[in-house]
């Protein structure tokens, strides 16, 4: 089995066929066999993805500058919040019994 590491450039193919360059945020899980990408912070299958043909031997964003480091850094955060946060829904509360007042007799 193909896996990502963290830091790999890759070529998403989404559902219509579309190809869009994106990288990994976080290995590929073992146990999902899932790969979590940037692109719309999405969790997706190995076969929607293949190696960037420019890649050179994996992990190609270039890191090594101090700024680059902490922006990806501050990313995986973001994203490693969102995941443990507690999934809430937003519910909508319908009001059915809605009261007419009453209008005065027009004489």
């Amino acid at each position: 089995m193909n896996t990502y590491k963290e830091n790999d450039l890759v070529i998403y193919t989404d559902s219509k066929g579309n190809h869009i360059d994106t990288f990994v945020i976080f290995d590929t899980d073992a146990q999902t066999g899932l790969t979590h990408i940037n692109h719309f912070n999405l969790k997706v299958k190995l076969a929607d993805l293949q190696l960037h043909p420019g890649s050179v031997k994996g992990a190609t964003i270039p890191l090594a500058d101090e700024l680059s480091f902490k922006l990806f850094t501050q990313l995986k955060k973001k994203y490693t919040r969102k995941d443990t946060a507690p999934k809430t829904s937003t519910a909508v509360i319908l009001y059915h019994d809605i009261t007419q007042p009453k209008l005065a007799n027009a004489s």
